[in-house]
């Protein structure tokens, strides 16, 4: 029998909060202030950041990109992680659920090293290409499901040799294995993962982590 990923019980979930995360107070607090919010669930997990903010480090990353921002959380855990000097672009399109990131960024004087962008994320992007072509470290895609590819196409671009792009959802909640589930989402995630899975320009590995974070180095 192959060995399988470990399930979490609640008990054992608390557990690994317990004895693994180290968050910091206003994470801890942009992470409850997000829970009472409409699309509450569109935030990642606090294990999920902290595992990004150690690959940031491992890295050596002084330049992120992030599509999708939501309230903050993401952004906040890697520019924590980022040494002084460092980068992150944030991507969205919302002033709404960005001003409460806004609010976390500077509680954790970290808003000076994040530039937002209220755009659509392609623009972004595509304005970024030009003069800044292979100067990213990591990239974290968590926008809107059916344009993936296209974030994920631009990313490859804008991240150097060694770089790694990160894409969440990849599970999407299980139903990339629910034949009955048809929607225009699932189908772009079912799609990326079959074209990730096949693409020799990376490195990949699925980690069974929050909703499904996909890890893609750069060759």
């Amino acid at each position: 029998m192959t060995a399988k990923t470990l399930q979490l019980s609640e008990g054992l979930h608390r557990y690994l909060i317990r004895h693994s995360l180290t968050e910091t107070a206003p994470q801890r607090n942009l992470r409850k202030h997000t829970l009472r919010l409409r699309g509450a669930r569109m935030q990642i997990t606090p294990e999920q950041g902290q595992f990004m903010q150690l690959l940031v480090r491992l890295l050596g990353a002084k330049r992120c990109i992030e599509i999708g921002t939501y309230t903050g959380y993401s952004s906040l855990a890697v520019a924590l992680a980022l040494p002084p000097g460092g980068k992150i672009v944030c991507c969205d399109i919302s002033e709404e659920w960005t001003s409460v990131a806004r609010k976390y960024w500077s509680l954790a004087s970290v808003a000076g090293k994040i530039q937002l962008r209220l755009a659509p994320a392609l623009a972004t992007l595509d304005e970024l290409l030009p003069k800044n072509e292979s100067k990213f470290d990591f990239a974290f895609i968590d926008a809107d499901k059916t344009n993936y590819a296209n974030y994920y196409e631009r990313c490859l671009k804008l991240v150097r040799k060694g770089g790694v792009i990160a894409i969440d959802n990849t599970l999407w909640g299980g139903s990339v294995i629910d034949g009955r589930n048809q929607s225009a989402d699932t189908r772009a995630i079912r799609a990326f993962n079959r074209k990730l899975h096949r693409d020799r320009r990376v490195d990949i590995s699925m980690v069974p982590i929050g909703d499904g974070l996909t890890l893609a180095r750069k060759r």
